[in-house]
């Protein structure tokens, strides 16, 4: 382990790793420094040893009695992006989407601006296909470098997975069988938009690109909870409709269930109020799922990892 990149910690409570703030601890943690080291990290893990990544940690929950095994934190590292070529960049698994996008914007292109205001980092926006304002990272994908759990890295081409609405799979289950985990992407840089205009000039594309920017920033501040701890969208929109429209029409706006709350400002976002516990949130989802199911006959899907165990084995959560 001396010699491995990056840091370790035992029994580090997995709250500061995840966009809620809540969640028990992890039996250790490894955040690595470079892909190289997680590499190296892994063949060193025992077979029967479970392993958990983590990004930035939003759209998921953690329970009050943490995870058993390892979790490889992308927080300290593995977060380079790099030009190819031209037409095509590099990001690590790491890299947060902010900085992804601005990357992009550097290089004349506002392909990616819809990713600046989705708090996650590059592996997790690749793992649920994360998007907003009607556009999807995965429509910009050329390929993924993975790494299974040998410390193997592997290329795949886009065309390899099937993707969808805040969903990816490989096209054949995944082979073997083997796990697998994005560590970085290589992105088309731009949607093409300059080339399709030609009486446009990328000055003017410039300027309305910042102005669209500005205008998708603003709305997002201004329609959900920006300063309180949450993880996003708790439940994907349904098809036709909207899931925050479905919450509050179920006059759930401000429903809490202990120190979690259905946002006053977006339905569809349940906010932190200061003292909630991850059982507090789970209730709340379940809740919310019931309730909508009820007024309106539709079962809304979550778009939240939950994982981890319970803080007591004897405590049950509502399904």
């Amino acid at each position: 382990m001396e010699k491995l990149d990056g840091r370790f910690l035992n029994k580090e409570s997995l709250s500061s790793y995840t966009t809620w703030r809540v969640g028990g601890p992890a039996d250790q943690i490894y955040m690595p420094a470079t892909i190289e080291g997680i590499g190296e990290f892994l063949k060193t893990i025992p077979v029967e040893m479970p392993i958990f990544w983590i990004g930035r940690g939003s759209n998921l929950l953690v329970r009050d009695g943490g995870i058993r095994g390892v979790v490889i934190a992308l927080t300290e590292g593995v977060d380079r992006i790099d030009t190819v070529d031209s037409g095509v960049i590099r990001a690590e698994a790491g890299a947060s989407l902010s900085r992804l996008s601005s990357f992009v914007r550097k290089k004349g292109s506002r392909a990616l601006d819809f990713l600046s205001g989705i708090p996650g980092s590059v592996g997790g926006a690749l793992a649920m296909n994360a998007g907003a304002f009607g556009a999807e990272i995965w429509d910009y994908v050329a390929g993924v470098e993975v790494m299974n759990r040998s410390g193997n890295t592997l290329y795949r081409s886009a065309g390899d997975y099937r993707t969808g609405y805040r969903a990816v799979a490989l096209r054949n289950g995944g082979g073997s069988g083997s796990e697998e985990w994005f560590v970085a992407a290589f992105i088309h840089n731009s949607d093409g938009e300059d080339d399709s205009k030609p009486t446009t000039s990328k000055s003017e594309h410039s300027v309305n690109g910042a102005e669209r920017l500005r205008d998708q920033l603003s709305m997002r501040n201004s329609s959900q909870p920006m300063a309180m701890n949450s993880c996003g969208s708790v439940f994907m929109n349904p098809p036709g409709d909207f899931a925050g429209r479905l919450i509050e029409q179920s006059e759930l706006k401000g429903f809490c269930i202990g120190g979690a709350c259905v946002s006053e400002q977006h339905a569809n976002f349940i906010v932190h109020s200061g003292d909630a516990t991850a059982v507090d949130i789970e209730k709340l989802i379940n809740h919310v799922f019931d309730v909508v199911k009820q007024r309106h006959g539709i079962a809304l899907r979550s778009e939240v990892r939950i994982v981890g165990d319970p803080l007591l084995q004897k405590e049950e959560i509502p399904a």
